[in-house]
């Protein structure tokens, strides 16, 4: 092959190549999921709050790029980047009681979990502050001998028991027990949030709501839900009660 005829070779390759690269990029739309509007400065102008995400080509459902975007009274723009995940959503919600609403986003991860990941922001007199949703509930986990588990929340120090006799043959047939006795120590599942909600706390005041859920040896192996109430008081968040159900809500 002359020297020519290569070099020419490799141009038309590399001019496909940035070709298709540039169609990749051009399909990568980014899509505006929902949009509201509504004064979140504390102006008594409104804002445009969008919520935007960018799909993979190949799984249009599920979103490599999601994020906030607020086109504000001042003329600027401000981006609060989430997680990516199967679907999200947003809502206006006063959640540090400063007379402002804040932007409380969700993104579901799209895992057998039911896991969501949430994101809270105030934009009050135009200053971005980032007020982080409530960490899950710290618990220790167990099955114990005799087909039963247990855990401990952390923070109250409290134990709840579970007789999971109703499980016994699925979980002999899994070694996980043998005679009753426990095989080796096992903890249980604890997942993250699977729903984290606004919810009253009296006076006119909104805190968040989060369940989680327990689970045995699988996510399909549910034990319990935990739920917990938050109040943000003095920059933080503070947990105001915690209920263990077998049922959730």
């Amino acid at each position: 092959m002359k020297k020519e005829t290569f070099l020419a070779f490799v141009g038309f390759f590399l001019l496909s190549l940035t070709t298709v690269v540039y169609a990749v990029e051009e399909k990568a739309k980014t899509v505006t999921i929902s949009e509201q509007k509504a004064d979140i400065t504390g102006d008594t102008e409104l804002e445009t709050i969008l919520l935007k995400g960018v799909p993979y080509q190949e799984e249009e459902d599920f979103l490599k790029e999601i994020f906030i975007e607020i086109k504000a009274s001042n003329g600027k723009k401000y981006t609060f980047p989430l997680e990516s995940g199967a679907k999200a959503s947003f809502q206006l919600v006063d959640l540090n009681h400063d007379g402002v609403r804040d932007v409380l986003a969700t993104v579901q991860t799209g895992g057998s979990g039911g896991i969501v990941l949430s994101f809270l922001h105030s934009l009050k007199n135009f200053v971005h502050t980032d007020l982080t949703v409530p960490d899950p509930v710290e618990m220790e986990s167990r099955f114990v001998n005799d087909y039963k588990a247990e855990i401990k929340i952390k923070e109250t120090g409290k134990t709840y028991p579970f007789d999971l006799k109703d499980r016994k043959l699925y979980y002999k047939k899994l070694g996980l027990y043998y005679k009753g006795k426990l095989n080796e120590p096992t903890e249980l599942m604890v997942n993250s949030y699977s729903s984290l909600k606004p919810v009253e706390l009296g006076e006119g005041k909104l805190g968040l709501k989060g369940v989680q859920r327990i689970a045995g040896i699988a996510n399909a192996d549910t034990i319990c839900f935990v739920e917990s109430t938050w109040r943000y008081l003095n920059g933080k968040w503070n947990l105001l009660e915690v209920k263990v159900k077998k049922e959730a809500n």
